[in-house]
C-alpha cells in the first residue's frame, strides 16, 4: 500500500523546494490565508493521513507540498512526545506553545535531519522566512493536535499517544537521547 501524498500540488511559491502552503491560521506569518470555501489546509491533510503515513519508512516525494507534509508529520511525532508528559488539556497547550517556538533547526543547518531531501535557502532573507513559516506552521499544528488528543473530557488519547514512539522514515526532528 503506498502512502498518502499531499493533494495541494498547484503552487508556484516555495522557499527552498518547499511549497508555501495557505494556512486556516490566526497566527501571523508568511503563509498565505486559506481561502474561506477550502475545507482543509495542509495541517489538517497531515492531521489526517498521520496514523496512517507514520508506518512508512520510505517516502516518495512527488511535489513540494510532500516536503511540508513530512515536516507536518515529524513535527506531530515530536508533539506526541511530550504530550504524553502532560496530564491535563492546559499543561498540554503550555507544552505545545513553548515547543512550538523553542529554537529549532531548518534545511541547511547541520542539525536538521533531512538536509539530503530539502534545498538550503538561498538567502539569509530566505532562511529568516522560511523560519518564520515553518514557525507559524509548528504553532498551529500543535494547537490543532492538542485539540484532538485532548477533545474527550480533557484527558488524553490513548489512540493518539500510542503513536509517540513511531518514526516516521526512521527520522525524528529532535536529536538523539532527546
Amino acid at each position: 500500500m503506498p502512502a498518502y501524498h499531499s493533494s495541494f500540488l498547484a503552487n508556484n511559491t516555495s522557499i527552498g523546494n518547499m511549497a508555501l502552503l495557505p494556512l486556516k491560521t490566526t497566527i501571523r506569518g508568511p503563509a498565505p490565508p486559506c481561502p474561506t470555501n477550502t475545507e482543509l489546509d495542509i495541517i489538517d491533510e497531515a492531521l489526517y493521513y498521520f496514523k496512517s503515513n507514520v508506518f512508512f519508512r520510505t517516502y516518495e516525494i512527488k511535489s513540494e507540498a510532500d516536503r511540508v507534509l513530512i515536516y507536518i508529520i515529524l513535527y506531530i511525532t515530536e508533539c506526541l512526545k511530550r504530550l504524553q508528559k502532560c496530564p491535563t488539556q492546559n499543561q498540554a497547550i503550555t507544552e505545545m506553545y513553548s515547543l512550538a517556538y523553542s529554537k529549532f533547526d531548518i534545511p541547511g543547518d547541520s542539525g536538521f535531519p533531512l538536509n539530503s531531501v530539502y534545498a538550503k535557502p538561498n538567502t539569509p532573507a530566505e532562511a529568516d522566512q522560511m523560519r518564520h513559516y515553518l514557525q507559524q506552521i509548528r504553532y498551529e499544528t500543535a494547537t490543532r493536535l492538542v485539540e484532538k488528543v485532548y477533545s474527550d473530557n480533557g484527558k488524553p488519547s490513548k489512540w493518539w499517544l500510542c503513536f509517540a514512539k513511531k518514526k516516521f522514515m526512521d527520522k525524528s526532528l529532535s536529536g538523539p537521547g532527546q
